[in-house]
């Protein structure tokens, strides 16, 4: 019985996720063409979208600690272990940010088509895609916006806390000298996994790790500074005293063994 409430509640999110989407198609699909329509987009995503899902699924949000000051372009990153990281990035920040994300996403009826317009498309497996992800970024930056980057590599991997990451994050914020603001993210590798086997409603709890100042950063401190930031992330979600996202490789385990 489990198992198919489960399966219900995945559904759900589905349903809720697509809801809005569909109903606001029309003029976020208008907004994008405009120069800066993006602000407009980014609203309705933040104060509309997101809260929609989270709070149709049963979630709310904890900030653990005080958050850097609004208005400021910077380069945001945190772990990537569910759907809901998502919605939970855009309830993070007013200042309007873009996403750097899978090309394959576009695939998805109706929320790939705003997507595709709206985020900084990246494909994996083609150097001359990733190269192009930096002089989009240069565009948007100019815009005074932001870009959220989720760096963990093979993120789908349940049995991992936190997967090595790439540098592509790193390297960004340092070369247009942004500062980088690293988020933990401890429930939701608990609470909403990838998969359907195990997750429940509550809080979900973000913590701020402090903003680290690029200026002065060159090419030689993109690896020191991404393994510094894997490890201080992993520091966290193993200090983290109801440790949610350790369990959560253990409940995963058990359910597969």
């Amino acid at each position: 019985m489990r198992k198919v409430l489960l399966v219900l509640w995945r559904i759900w999110f589905y349903l809720l996720g697509a809801v809005p989407v569909v109903l606001f198609f029309i003029p976020l699909s208008l907004f994008l063409i405009l120069p800066n329509g993006y602000r407009y987009v980014y609203w309705v995503a933040r104060n509309i979208w997101a809260p929609f899902v989270l709070f149709g699924m049963g979630f709310w949000i904890k900030r653990l600690n005080r958050f850097p000051p609004e208005g400021v372009s910077m380069v945001l990153v945190a772990n990537h272990t569910s759907y809901i990281d998502i919605m939970l990035m855009l309830r993070m920040r007013k200042t309007p940010f873009v996403f750097v994300g899978k090309k394959e996403i576009v695939k998805i009826p109706i929320f790939g088509y705003l997507y595709k317009r709206a985020a900084i498309m990246v494909d994996r497996s083609s150097s001359k895609s990733r190269f192009e992800v930096y002089n989009r970024a240069r565009k948007v930056i100019d815009k005074g916006y932001s870009i959220c980057i989720f760096p963990e590599k093979e993120y789908l991997d349940e049995t991992l806390l936190l997967n090595p990451f790439k540098r592509g994050a790193f390297k960004l914020a340092i070369e247009h000298k942004l500062p980088l603001f690293p988020m933990v993210f401890l429930d939701c590798k608990r609470k909403f996994p990838w998969y359907t086997t195990h997750g429940y409603s509550g809080s979900l709890r973000v913590k701020a790790l402090d903003l680290i100042e690029t200026r002065g950063m060159t090419e030689a401190d993109i690896h020191p500074l991404t393994e510094r930031m894997h490890q201080e992330i992993k520091s966290e979600l193993l200090a983290d005293p109801k440790q949610n996202a350790v369990n959560a490789i253990t409940v995963w385990k058990k359910r597969t063994a």
